[in-house]
């Protein structure tokens, strides 16, 4: 027995409804904790210029100053947070590349990764658990990827020939503690 569609427009009018209910329970809730309401969970509606307002776009869509821009922020926490933290010990077998911007596939990943990163180290989005989810279904699978004798950096660490690629420092230079 098939069902047949509902009408585009009872839908439509049902999801307005279903909006405007939950913006009442949160006005509600808000009034009743004495706080200011917050977005509503979800997507945030898109903005002017058609991207979603809130949510990063993802890097390799950007172009210009804000892609510069972008991989500035991207290179401050690979280098201040990930490599210090989980690259330190490269090998033959885990390849790593100090000039990792070079290779748009680990541009990629590692953006997607500190995308990931921002959201699970949140209690508020995702509990406590987050730092566990995000080792497990982000770090390891993309630093994996990005290690294997097959991934993006496979040339970049086999020999001295190889002057532009090479070992990660422990600390990279711009998060050393010593100063003038």
């Amino acid at each position: 027995m098939t069902h047949p569609l509902p009408d585009p427009a009872v839908v439509a009018e049902d999801v307005e409804d279903l909006k405007a209910t939950v913006a009442a329970l949160t006005a509600q809730l808000a009034a009743l904790t004495g706080t200011q309401p917050g977005p509503a969970p979800g997507p945030s509606p898109a903005g002017p210029d058609g991207e979603e307002e809130g949510y990063p776009p993802f890097i390799l869509l950007l172009e210009g100053d804000e892609y510069e821009a972008e991989l500035r922020a991207l290179a401050e926490w690979v280098e201040g947070v990930l490599v210090p933290g989980y690259l330190g010990e490269a090998s033959q077998d885990a390849r790593w590349c100090q000039q990792w911007t070079e290779h748009t596939v680990a541009i990629a990943r590692l953006h997607a990764l500190w995308l990931a990163w921002q959201e699970l180290t949140d209690p508020a989005t995702c509990g406590y658990t987050g730092p566990s989810i995000w080792h497990r279904d982000h770090l390891d699978p993309c630093i994996r990827e990005l290690r294997a004798p097959s991934g993006p950096f496979a040339g970049c660490i086999k020999g001295e020939r190889q002057i532009n690629h090479r070992l990660p420092s422990r600390v990279p230079s711009g998060w050393s503690t010593t100063g003038p």
